[in-house]
């Protein structure tokens, strides 16, 4: 059995791939600028849903049902999904391209990963601009008081 050749610490570095392309770069510029991004709107999300109000006491369906019912803050949590999701996939990506070793393995932890990602953002999307805490068929006695003119 021998023993695997280690690469001596000065010799020069060896490219694995011929490709060109700078994926890799924007992927890292990606996740600087995402994560800046990210920041402000989970921070403004928390002081809004925690610190405005009556705090955490407040949150309830007719909380999310008068927040959605405004277009601002159906783009905010849209983008905080989509960045949070798309941040998390880049960084799950990388950790896949450093650690797993055959080329098979890769390619089925990704695509399960992308396939997981696509999912969480249509279903999200959907029930950010599709939620109606008020349907107009519903039983007056399940709808919540916010439907019910004061």
């Amino acid at each position: 059995m021998s023993s695997p050749v280690i690469d001596s610490p000065r010799s020069p570095y060896a490219r694995q791939r011929t490709t060109r392309s700078n994926f890799e770069l924007y992927g890292w510029i990606f996740m600087r600028a995402s994560g800046v991004l990210l920041l402000v709107l989970i921070f403004g999300h928390l002081f809004v849903n925690l610190m405005t109000g009556h705090g955490v006491h407040s949150i309830d369906f007719a909380f999310v049902g008068g927040k959605w019912s405004n277009p601002f803050w159906q783009i905010w949590d849209l983008l905080m999904l989509w960045l949070a999701m798309l941040h998390g996939t880049n960084g799950v990506r990388t950790v896949i391209n450093d650690y797993a070793s055959k080329d098979g393995t890769r390619l089925v932890l990704k695509a399960l990963l992308y396939f997981a990602c696509v999912v969480v953002v249509v279903l999200g999307t959907l029930v950010i601009f599709t939620f109606n805490p008020c349907p107009p068929d519903a039983p007056a006695d399940l709808l919540p008081s916010l439907c019910f003119p004061s």
